[in-house]
């Protein structure tokens, strides 16, 4: 299965990232005793592991099709993109508004400022860098005037848009951080860096229910494309055999993977062997127009609705 959609350069990028960024924040927590640090270090080391769960569900999504799973293993990167949604939704956010509703109710001075500072600048630094990369990978699959929002929603590969909302998520987490720690010591009021801390896994929590309501369409199977319907639909009755398309369904087995079925009519003066060989013809037609779509399968049959006429797409 090819690989191409993966992200591996976005993922290794935002893994390198995230666990420089989870170290240095944990060592700002030593030393300032803060929530919003803490609860950071622990955002980042759950990016650390999304990364690794998201590398690991595209190398078994390659392996081959066997018996039990005769379509193949491409839906994993799926299930493996959803366990990422589980992992910051109950290791990201559920432990931030633990930990910052656990400081509100027992406030502790915070200590060195310029720690938390500096480490949390070098943060935003490197977790620009994470998302960039993302942002340049998701630009060769984009389609033409496609918003990034439009994409995340569309996207048929799921790793590029984990990464790109877990990138989000952290820079807006470390400006919150940032803002807390700083309120904190000004006004000399902990709670601030506790209401950060919250916030943290409330922003946390929204952006694992995104990614598990996007999960969860494509696990339960999503259609191709409208550009490529429209490609499946005028390849289908390109050929002269074929009178019309009577009707065709499309689902993703996998990024890049896709089961076709449809009906077609075909010329009422041909033979089986003619028709078998007119239904391959179509099949060729169909794969060059849209490569994804490695398993077809094409029924032959007679439109009840119309009377038998010139090509007409469905």
């Amino acid at each position: 299965m090819s690989t191409e959609g993966h992200g591996t350069k976005a993922i290794l990028a935002a893994f390198a990232a995230n666990l420089g960024i989870a170290v240095a924040k944990f060592v700002g927590f030593v030393f300032t005793g803060s929530g919003s640090m803490l609860a950071e270090g622990v955002h980042s080391l759950a990016d650390t592991g999304n990364q690794g769960l998201l590398l690991f569900g595209g190398k078994r999504s390659q392996r081959e099709a066997t018996d039990e799973h005769p379509f193949g293993y491409g839906r994993e990167r799926y299930f493996y993109a959803f366990v990422v949604a589980i992992v910051l939704f109950t290791l990201g956010a559920g432990f931030a508004i633990y930990d910052g509703i656990s400081k509100w109710r027992d406030p502790h001075e915070l200590e060195g400022l310029w720690w938390a500072v500096a480490i949390l600048g070098v943060a935003v630094v490197l977790e620009s860098f994470s998302f960039r990369t993302a942002l340049r990978e998701s630009r060769s699959q984009r389609e033409p005037g496609q918003s990034l929002v439009q994409f995340i929603h569309r996207a048929k590969a799921p790793e590029i848009p984990v990464v790109l909302l877990e990138d989000f998520a952290a820079l807006c987490g470390l400006c919150i951080a940032l803002l807390a720690v700083i309120l904190s010591h000004a006004t000399g009021n902990p709670r601030w860096d506790a209401l950060g801390t919250v916030l943290i896994g409330v922003l946390l929590g929204l952006v694992a229910a995104v990614l598990a309501v996007e999960m969860k369409s494509l696990l339960i199977g999503e259609s191709a494309s409208g550009t490529q319907q429209d490609a499946i639909r005028a390849a289908l009755v390109a050929d002269d055999a074929v009178l019309r398309l009577i009707h065709v369904r499309t689902e993703h087995l996998g990024p890049e993977e896709l089961l076709v079925g449809a009906k077609l009519e075909f010329r009422h003066d041909l033979t089986l062997p003619e028709v078998a060989d007119a239904i391959d013809r179509v099949e060729v037609l169909v794969r060059a127009d849209v490569p994804a779509a490695r398993v077809l399968y094409i029924e032959p049959d007679i439109s009840r609705d119309q009377p038998t006429a010139a090509p007409v797409a469905d």
